[in-house]
């Protein structure tokens, strides 16, 4: 039997493949491409091009494909075979530089906002080769940038590269400040943690709202859910222990570093999580994870549910997005060291993130919403959709020495006594954990805990990449060719605290009192639905960060806040639909068919027994009665509401009817079902419940 040693990374052109295929000029050509980000000769590309074709011919791959992540937000890809017509009647393999980093998909029928009319249709794919390659069934998978015909970023991965370089370029100018000139690269990492449910197959196909919305619109509270924490760190259960170990072994293959895996807090509910790449990798990565968790529940009779809500009542599904920056020397510019207070370089990475979170609070909440998680924030499961940061103790200490001009006598360390002498001793870490909070950090790196599980975790990091390079810019800006650099450092750091400590709270995230402190006192931003935030994304201040970092245009920005706004339109739109369908078709007939049986059963125990009352059954008739009429009444009130969209003038004002009127009809009727459900008998209703669902997997 192979070690995971043997076959790690056995499906990706990695470096390890690349230095021993490629001549010694090309790898190093293209390393220089890779590191540096300097231009790609035609002919270096034709030699990677013919070594990759090889390989992939060699793991049995016959096809290869541009892979992108348009505006949809999952993946696209179209194949072409290796074959050429050659003249003996026969076939040769070729794959050329022009096609390595060059592709024509059309473009006419992803998401454009308004970038592109429908009959244009050419767009162009273009290699990254800062994300390796890889091998998925029979098909070489080319990581590419998506642009449009007039060369308009059409998908996520061109913007997040440009907020990659734009943080290079401002973090490079601020190690310049502190006498580094050998360092050539800042580089962010990220390490997505994703959470997911696993339910059967046949549950999954026994409900509607799963197939078509991801998420269930109808359902009751079961008897138990997640009150007893036992689900959490449980033991895993032996078919979905055999998942993992799956899942583990396709992850590997394709060099990514899943690391940890636990069951989660709801039941069914679990956790992958992996170690650090940079944040375009990471990016490719998590895609891939998601794609790939997918399709082996399929070959275990499961289902993966990435929807951030799936089942009401219980935790919904996250994805930490655990952010670092980084030299390429190693360094972590977010490592405090032993002595922060002495650290003026951490210190100044650390305001400048500080500063950015509070300054650009509605783009981080903006690079989060969907209608999915609107659900999830602000339960109390997940962070509110008030943004916070939290930094601990310690470096709370520090900064308040630093903003009082008072000395700081350093946090002490705390020697752990647990009163069994045979257990290790160690020392106590010098700040706990907050899992309340949206913006964390965690010893070395921040986590952003906002993003929903079926996000890509690009916009999140773009948002974030371009807000502190326009933090380390001002910094940069006001530091160089200053005569006292201490002096203005200090006074740089005082100021920023002093100008945004608001942003920084260390309690309970949950708490009612704090939405009021953070709204009311503070004058934070509390954008709890994506109609709210979504718009902002055009406000001046923030139009004009991203285009000064050259991360958007105007006319990308405009197009992604159409594109979002229309995504969630289009997913309540289905939900709401697909509600008026189950009540009608099938809940609705389901309750009248018991109330009728019931309605039978007293007549005939009345003829037999005129004495008795039957009060349990004339009670539960005409609740059950009245119940079915506001199924239906709610039904139709929902589908009315649905109608009316249709004269919304523009986006904006159809997402507002969409917060406003849709989905408050949607939770009447669902109420009512709910309620329903209850009191009718299992054997009548039309659908798997909770209980049902959410214990299925043994």
């Amino acid at each position: 039997m192979k070690s995971v040693k043997d076959y790690f990374g056995s499906l990706v052109f990695d470096d390890r493949v690349m230095k021993s295929v490629l001549s010694a000029k090309v790898y190093a050509s293209l390393k220089k491409t890779i590191d540096e980000g300097t231009a790609l000769d035609i002919s270096v590309a034709n030699a990677v091009a013919s070594a990759m074709k090889d390989w992939a011919i060699s793991k049995g791959a016959t096809h290869f494909t541009h892979w992108f992540q348009p505006l949809t937000g999952i993946t696209a890809e179209k194949h072409d075979s290796f074959i050429s017509p050659s003249p003996d009647g026969g076939v040769i393999m070729e794959f050329s530089g022009k096609e390595l980093i060059k592709g024509e998909p059309d473009a006419s029928s992803f998401p454009s906002g308004g970038l592109r009319a429908t009959f244009e249709a050419r767009g162009y794919t273009a290699w990254d080769p800062t994300s390796y390659a890889f091998i998925k069934g029979k098909t070489l998978c080319i990581p590419t940038a998506f642009c449009s015909y007039g060369g308009h970023a059409l998908d996520k991965k061109t913007p997040l590269l440009r907020s990659i370089e734009a943080l290079n370029k401002q973090a490079l100018r601020v190690l310049r400040l502190f006498g580094n000139k050998n360092v050539k690269r800042i580089v962010p990492s990220v390490g997505p943690e994703q959470e997911y449910f696993l339910i059967t197959k046949e549950m999954y196909d026994a409900r509607p709202d799963l197939r078509f919305t991801g998420r269930t619109l109808f359902g009751a509270k079961p008897p138990k859910g997640q009150e007893m924490d036992d689900h959490y760190f449980g033991v895993i259960k032996p078919r979905v222990a055999a998942y993992m170990e799956e899942l583990n072994e396709e992850l590997w293959k394709l060099g990514i570093l899943a690391k940890t895996e636990h069951n989660e807090v709801a039941p069914a509910q679990h956790e992958l999580a992996p170690i650090y790449t940079t944040t375009n990798v990471a990016t490719d990565h998590n895609q891939l994870t998601m794609e790939i968790m997918q399709k082996i529940a399929a070959k275990h009779g499961l289902v993966c549910l990435l929807h951030e809500k799936p089942f009401a009542g219980v935790n919904g599904s996250g994805k930490h997005n655990n952010w670092s920056i980084s030299t390429d020397e190693g360094q972590n510019l977010l490592s405090p060291g032993d002595t922060p207070y002495e650290n003026a370089q951490f210190l100044l990475f650390l305001c400048a993130v500080i500063k950015a979170v509070d300054d650009y609070q509605d783009l981080l909440r903006i690079s989060v919403a969907t209608a999915g998680n609107d659900h999830r924030l602000g339960a109390n499961e997940a962070p509110p959709a008030v943004i916070s940061i939290f930094l601990g103790d310690e470096l709370n200490a520090v900064l308040k020495a630093i903003e009082t001009d008072t000395p700081y006598e350093g946090a002490e360390k705390t020697q752990m006594k647990l009163g069994v002498d045979v257990l290790p001793k160690f020392n106590r870490d010098t700040t706990d954990r907050n899992r309340t909070s949206p913006f964390a950090f965690t010893g070395n790196k921040f986590e952003f805990r906002m993003l929903g599980s079926s996000n890509s975790i690009a916009c999140a990091n773009i948002m974030l990449n371009s807000a502190v390079a326009e933090s380390l810019k001002i910094y940069a800006d006001r530091l160089e060719g200053v005569e006292d650099f201490e002096t203005a450092l200090h006074e740089m750091i005082k100021k920023t605290i002093k100008d945004h400590k608001r942003i920084i709270f260390n309690g309970n995230g949950y708490d009612d009192a704090w939405i009021k402190e953070a709204t009311e006192n503070r004058g934070l931003l509390n954008y709890r639905t994506t109609a709210d935030c979504m718009p902002h994304l055009l406000d001046k201040k923030n139009a004009d960060m991203l285009t000064s970092h050259k991360v958007f245009s105007i006319s990308e920005l405009n197009s992604r806040c159409e594109i979002m706004l229309e995504n969630y339109c289009k997913s309540v739109t289905i939900e709401a639909n697909t509600m008026v369908d189950m009540a009608k078709t099938q809940i609705a007939p389901a309750v009248e068919a018991f109330t009728a049986d019931i309605a039978k059963n007293t007549v005939a125990k009345r003829t037999v027994s005129p004495h008795i009352a039957c009060e349990y059954e004339t009670g539960l008739i005409n609740q059950l009665s009245g119940l079915t009429d506001k199924i239906e009444k709610y039904a139709d009130e929902l589908k009315n509401a649905v109608v009316a969209l249709g004269n919304a003038k523009d986006i904006i004002e159809e997402s507002e009817l969409i917060r406003d009127s849709v989905l408050p009809k949607m939770c009447e009727l669902r109420l009512t079902a709910d309620t329903a459900e209850t009191l009718t008998a299992k054997s009548y209703w039309p659908y798997p419940s909770y209980a049902d669902i959410l214990f299925s997997v043994k």
